[in-house]
């Protein structure tokens, strides 16, 4: 198998690989080294609209193209993820920093998503209704909105581009996808691919550039008619602004503040693993990440020196290393979480292990695993996304004191709950004010379809999962008076 190029400096529009109107240029670096891996065109305002012209220009071929047959495209884009697993791997790794074994199950997750979608093209229907008396017919249609602008971040960027992508197109729509300009390489490689499976020119378009040009001219473009946006809660409230002059439809994954609840009866051979895993993974640059971890006082002592045992544990090196956790993804980010290590000792919060930058290479933005305990709920690492390996501890007494801490955070993404007691497990899950909960692991792992959902500032979303074809379509509905004949 060939290598997976991706054309230098190209925007992918209209089917073709073009330049920027400009011939602008990004570089993309390495954050483990600095170096540049390769630039990107610096996409504009200009190109926004051409890329949505484009995608307008498509659509109504593509909306009256047979489900079926865009559920054939969908699994021969996947076909292709699958064959070009390494090179994809090696794209998101290196952009993002993460282990090259991080950025392979990336890879194979954003293939199962379209995977998924191939097969859910053709089993979008609507309903049929009741009547009062016979000779009526009532039932309704799901269609396509049109145009969908996807903005997504630089964290995980295969992953977010199926999402947000397939589902969208398996729907009826036509996309712009405006990736990260941090980390846009595998966005652009799967886009090849989707443009290589046979997608019709302008169906998948990508624009790569400065969120503050392209991006902000994608989301107040007059002719697009569905946003999806992945990013800060800040952006998603600028988003939000900029599709209400236009009334566009938003759909937003925004921040999170995601606990990891223990209590006393919780299998801790399990958990633990569970708990670094979920703070370190992609250095902690996940939305969902479990920044919080509340224990039970009767096992408190316990389970911190366990995970400050499992977080010194946690190898740090390059990408092409393939160790367990990378650097963060860039200069302002590395500054932003050093920050928050400096407040978290300002302010009385306790270092158990970590608490600074790690000097592995010279100008690699590395910072170690961070344990604080003694928190307060007023500091900063507790109330604000850090989006770094930094985990602070509170203890608990009871079940009502553990959902009081649990739901004191402004976000509402992902709970997790540790107990071998069925009753309380389901309690607990049932007071989360969080789209997703998860019991005796982290997430959504063996669940298929499972919906990424979330509440309060971590936005509204039904992106993921088996009501994501509902995200994409609007449903009209159809009223028939039977003459008599």
């Amino acid at each position: 198998m060939s290598e997976l190029e991706i054309p230098v400096s190209r925007l992918l529009m209209d089917g073709e690989w073009t330049p920027a109107r400009d011939k602008g240029e990004l570089p993309v670096l390495d954050p483990a080294t600095g170096q540049t891996i390769q630039p990107v065109a610096l996409g504009t305002g200009a190109d926004v609209g051409d890329a949505v012209a484009a995608a307008r220009r498509a659509f109504p071929a593509w909306a009256a193209t047979s489900p079926s047959e865009r559920g054939a495209l969908l699994a021969r884009w996947a076909r292709l993820v699958g064959q070009y697993v390494e090179d994809l791997a090696r794209y998101e790794a290196q952009d993002v920093g993460k282990p090259l074994s991080g950025g392979r199950t990336n890879i194979f997750i954003a293939r199962g998503i379209i995977e998924y979608f191939a097969g859910a093209a053709d089993k979008l229907t609507g309903v049929t209704l009741p009547t009062r008396t016979p000779g009526y017919l009532g039932y309704t249609v799901p269609e396509p909105y049109g145009v969908c602008a996807a903005v997504i971040p630089w964290n995980v960027p295969a992953v977010l581009t199926a999402a947000n992508v397939a589902p969208a197109l398996a729907a009826g729509n036509t996309v712009v996808l405006k990736p990260s300009e941090v980390a846009p390489l595998a966005p652009l490689a799967l886009a090849g691919l989707a443009r290589e499976a046979g997608f019709p020119p302008g169906v998948l378009n990508v624009v790569t550039g400065l969120g503050a040009d392209a991006g902000a001219a994608l989301t107040a473009h007059p002719d697009v008619d569905h946003i999806s946006f992945v990013g800060s809660t800040a952006t998603g409230r600028a988003v939000m602004r900029a599709a209400s002059a236009n009334l566009v439809p938003v759909k937003l994954e925004l921040g999170g503040k995601s606990p990891n609840v223990v209590f006393a009866d919780a299998d801790l051979d399990t958990a633990i693993p569970a708990i670094v895993q979920s703070i370190t993974e992609n250095a902690g640059q996940n939305c969902y990440a479990g920044s919080r971890l509340l224990v039970e006082e009767a096992i408190r002592d316990e389970v911190v020196e366990r995970v400050a045992e499992g977080m010194r544990a946690v190898r740090l090196g390059c990408w092409d290393q393939d160790l367990d956790m990378g650097p963060l993804v860039n200069e302002p980010q590395y500054r932003r979480v050093l920050g928050f290590l400096d407040d978290a000792k300002r302010e009385g919060a306790r270092v158990v292990t970590g608490g600074g930058p790690a000097d592995l290479t010279p100008n690699g933005l590395f910072v170690q695993p961070t344990v604080f305990d003694k928190v307060s709920p007023d500091m900063r690492i507790v109330r604000e996304e850090v989006f770094g390996p930094v985990l602070a501890v509170q203890g608990f007494s009871g079940t009502r004191e553990a959902v009081e801490l649990m739901n004191a955070t402004d976000f509402g993404l992902l709970a997790c709950v540790w107990t071998n007691d069925v009753s309380r497990a389901l309690h607990v899950a049932g007071q989360a004010r969080a789209g997703q909960v998860a019991v005796n692991q982290f997430h959504d792992a063996g669940v298929i379809g499972f919906p990424f959902n979330m509440q309060k500032d971590s936005g509204f979303s039904r992106g993921g999962g088996y009501g994501a074809l509902r995200e994409y379509t609007q449903e009209k509905a159809v009223a028939v008076r039977l003459l008599d004949r």
